[in-house]
C-alpha cells in the first residue's frame, strides 16, 4: 500500500525511467503558469487600480479553468492516452500564453482574466495526465515517494518563476492613488501602456516552450501503463466499478477519495490563496517596503516549499505518507494562527513558513486519495484536480474579507483548512 513506507520498494523500474524523467519535465513546466500569478495579481491590481477581491478574480479564473477542464480532460486520456492528452495539454497552454499579447494591446482587465482561464484549460489536462501517470510508473508502494519526487522539480520551477516575474513583469514604478489622480490623460494613457507592456515578453516566450515540448512529446513514446485492480483478492469479480460503465455514480463509492477531494480542495485554496496574497500581507504588515522587496519574501517562501519537497521526496522512503503528512499540517496550522495573531516580522516569516509546510500536502494527499481505485485511477484523478477549484474561491474569500477588515485577517481561512488536512491525514485517508 501507499501509506506504508516504501523502504523495500523500488522507486521505478528500468523500463519506466526514460518516461518518468520525460514527464517529471512538466511538473517543472506548468509552474510557469501557476507562480506568475503571484506576481500577476500585485502587477495588474497596480495596473487597474483593483481591489483585493477584484485582483483575486485572477485565480478564479485560473482554477475555475482547471475546474471546468478536469472532468473533459480524464475522458480525453481515457480516449487517446497519456502521449495524446499531454500534447493536446501543451498547445492549449501555448494559445492561453499567446493571448496575453492582444490582452496587454487592448488593456482589459477580463481579456486578461480569458487567457489565464485557457491557459489553465491547458494545464489543468497536463494535470490530470501527469499526476496518476507518475503514480503507475513503478510499484504501487512507492508511488507517493515518486509523486513527491517529480513534485519536488515543480517547487523548482515555484521558486524561479517569481523571480523572473519581479525582473520581467514588475516595473518597480509606484503610484500613490493621489499621484495617478493628478497624472494628465496622455501621462495616465503612457503609464498604462508601459505597465501592460510589460507583459507580453514574458507571456510569448512561455508560449514558446510549451510549443517546443509539445513536439517533444509528440514525437517520444509514453508506454500505456494499465492501472491495477489494487485492493482486491485474486478471482474476485469486478463490482462493476469500471469508469467506462458506472462512471461518476461508482467512484463516489471509495468513502477515502472522496474526503480527499475535500481535502484538497481546501489545501490548494489555502496554497493558492497565502500565495498570492504574500506580497499584499507583507507591504501592509511591514509598511513602507517597495513591492519588488516584498516579492522576495514571496521567492523565500517557494524556497521552503521547494526545500520541503527535497526532504521530502526522501524521507517518504521510510516514514509512512500520513504520519509525514499529518505533521506538516500540524505545523502549518501553528504558523497559520500565529501568523494571525502576531505582528511585524514575526509574522511575516510565518507565512515565509507556510511554504515549507506546504511542499508534501498536494502529492501526498494525491496519492493516497488513489489508493485502490485500480481501473478507476484516471476517474478518481479528475476529481482530484477538479477539487483545484479551491484555488477559485479561497482566494476570492480572504480577498473579500480582505477588503472588509485586513488581509491579516483574512489569513483565518487557511487555518480551518489546515485543520481539516490534519483530519484526512489522521484518519480520513483510510480506504
Amino acid at each position: 500500500m501507499a501509506s506504508m513506507p516504501s523502504s523495500r520498494a523500488p522507486f521505478t523500474e528500468r523500463r519506466y525511467v526514460v518516461p518518468l524523467v520525460l514527464v517529471t519535465t512538466l511538473f517543472f513546466l506548468w509552474a510557469l503558469g501557476v507562480n506568475l500569478n503571484d506576481i500577476l495579481i500585485p502587477h495588474l491590481k497596480k495596473l487597474f487600480g483593483l481591489t483585493d477581491f477584484q485582483s483575486s478574480l485572477i485565480q478564479t479564473a485560473f482554477f475555475g479553468g482547471y475546474f471546468l477542464a478536469a472532468l473533459p480532460a480524464g475522458w480525453l486520456m481515457r480516449r487517446i492516452g497519456y502521449r495524446g492528452g499531454i500534447v493536446t495539454g501543451l498547445v492549449v497552454c501555448a494559445a492561453g500564453a499567446a493571448l496575453f499579447i492582444p490582452a496587454a494591446s487592448a488593456r482589459a482587465y477580463p481579456l486578461f482574466l480569458g487567457a489565464l482561464f485557457v491557459m489553465a484549460c491547458g494545464q489543468c489536462v497536463l494535470e490530470v495526465g501527469a499526476n496518476p501517470y507518475v503514480t503507475t510508473l513503478g510499484p504501487p508502494a512507492s508511488a507517493p515517494w515518486r509523486l513527491n519526487a517529480a513534485q519536488a522539480f515543480n517547487s523548482l520551477g515555484a521558486v524561479i518563476t517569481p523571480i523572473i516575474g519581479a525582473a520581467f513583469i514588475l516595473s518597480g514604478i509606484e503610484h500613490s492613488p493621489a499621484e495617478i489622480a493628478a497624472m494628465s490623460p496622455a501621462d495616465l494613457e503612457a503609464y498604462r501602456a508601459m505597465e501592460a507592456g510589460m507583459l507580453r515578453g514574458p507571456y510569448l516566450a512561455i508560449a514558446g516552450i510549451f510549443l517546443v515540448m509539445a513536439v517533444v512529446f509528440w514525437r517520444a513514446h509514453l508506454p500505456e501503463v494499465a492501472e491495477e485492480e489494487r485492493g482486491r483478492s485474486p478471482g474476485s469479480k469486478d463490482p462493476g466499478l469500471r469508469a467506462d460503465d458506472a462512471g461518476l455514480l461508482a467512484i463516489w463509492t471509495h468513502t477515502h477519495l472522496v474526503r480527499g477531494v475535500v481535502a484538497q480542495f481546501l489545501y490548494v485554496g489555502t496554497q493558492v490563496g497565502v500565495a498570492s496574497f504574500v506580497i499584499r500581507f507583507v507591504q501592509q504588515t511591514m509598511p513602507g517596503i517597495p513591492e519588488k522587496t516584498a516579492a522576495e519574501y514571496l521567492t523565500l517562501h517557494l524556497l521552503g516549499f521547494m526545500i520541503g519537497r527535497v526532504l521530502t521526496a526522501g524521507a517518504l522512503k521510510y516514514v509512512p505518507a500520513p504520519a509525514m503528512l499529518a505533521g506538516f499540517a500540524g505545523g502549518a496550522f501553528i504558523a497559520s494562527i500565529v501568523s494571525v495573531t502576531a505582528s511585524g516580522a514575526v509574522a511575516v516569516w510565518m507565512i515565509v513558513a507556510l511554504g515549507f509546510f506546504h511542499s508534501l500536502m498536494f502529492p501526498t494527499i494525491f496519492a493516497l486519495s488513489l489508493e485502490g481505485l485500480g481501473r478507476q485511477t484516471k476517474l478518481g484523478a479528475s476529481l482530484l484536480v477538479m477539487s483545484i477549484v479551491g484555488g477559485a474561491i479561497l482566494p476570492a474569500v480572504m480577498g473579500w474579507i480582505s477588503d472588509l477588515s485586513s488581509i491579516q485577517t483574512a489569513f483565518a481561512v487557511p487555518v480551518l483548512c489546515y485543520a481539516y488536512v490534519l483530519h484526512f491525514a489522521l484518519r480520513g485517508h483510510r480506504a
